[in-house]
């Protein structure tokens, strides 16, 4: 399935939140979707869910218009929005229910998600009584129940222990490698950098970057190099270069006239040692401020 949000525009009353957003989002892959508080992020799930209707802009799947009852959404919001005084079971069944399942595929898609997340011993225990950690598994399950073509997952290892934090993250995983969509937005860029392939950075209500994570990476390191020294004996040779310190290691941009070849055979006709000698690839935390930094903020 290929999922296309194209000028996607929207304002509330006087204020632009979506200006004109545009995403590519394909199924056998987790897309991580990032941005601010703020950013617009929500907003166009939002739209996505058929929660907001759009100012202007189209949402097409496989080239045909994108109509949410032809598919069945999972959702996993930032807050919780169960009912702390119902029954695990019953509230896994009801979401079932609101997503088109007859009574039998509700309990049997309950039992079988509940089991997958290890929340089957909590069933008949009201939500309030569960630890943070449960509760959160339990919201997850809702988000999986009947099994949805699109998943949105909004920080959902938020209150998951490392354990279940590999529960989950198999799980994802697995059901990925359906042909289904799941659109995951988190600010614990771990996360985002071990799950995903593509990425897509909103800031200010406009997409500022999206593509192959790796590729990104790849192009924003461009030119740099990640060192590290046998010896502090190198100070004065990198006096002109421009570079910063990250803990032991030294992050340099080479100047346009100058090659790797020659910087290292610089280094070695001075008796410079390296223990660590690459490319420099920047994390996606310092690819996300990089971007939506407030020196990118609009007034």
């Amino acid at each position: 399935m290929e999922l296309v949000i194209k000028d996607l525009n929207k304002s509330f009353n006087d204020k632009h939140v979506l200006k004109g957003i545009n995403l590519t989002i394909n199924s056998g892959q987790i897309f991580g979707y990032l941005g601010r508080n703020g950013a617009g992020k929500t907003t166009s799930m939002r739209i996505l869910m058929d929660v907001f209707k759009a100012d202007s802009g189209s949402i097409t799947m496989d080239g045909k218009e994108f109509k949410t009852t032809d598919y069945r959404i999972g959702y996993l919001p930032e807050e919780r929005g169960m009912y702390g005084k119902f029954k695990v079971k019953d509230q896994l069944v009801y979401f079932a229910e609101l997503r088109g399942a007859s009574k039998k595929e509700a309990q049997h898609s309950m039992k079988k998600w509940a089991e997958e997340f290890g929340i089957d011993i909590y069933l008949d225990q009201k939500l309030e009584t569960l630890s943070k950690g449960n509760q959160q598994k339990v919201q997850i399950a809702q988000a999986f129940i009947c099994e949805p073509d699109i998943l949105i997952l909004d920080e959902p290892f938020s209150g998951l222990d490392p354990v279940n934090s590999k529960i989950f993250q198999d799980s994802l995983l697995n059901y990925i490698s359906e042909d289904r969509i799941i659109i995951f937005s988190s600010h614990q860029m771990g996360y985002i950098e071990s799950f995903c392939d593509d990425i897509a950075i909103i800031n200010d209500g406009q997409i500022v970057l999206d593509g192959d994570l790796n590729t990104i990476r790849k192009e924003m390191g461009e030119g740099k190099l990640r060192l590290r020294f046998a010896d502090q004996h190198h100070q004065d040779f990198l006096a002109g270069y421009d570079y910063t310190i990250e803990k032991e290691d030294v992050i340099l941009t080479l100047p346009p006239n100058e090659t790797k070849k020659s910087f290292v055979e610089g280094l070695f006709s001075q008796g410079i040692e390296l223990t660590m000698f690459m490319d420099y690839l920047p994390s996606l935390q310092e690819i996300f401020i990089e971007k939506t930094g407030d020196k990118n903020v609009k007034a």
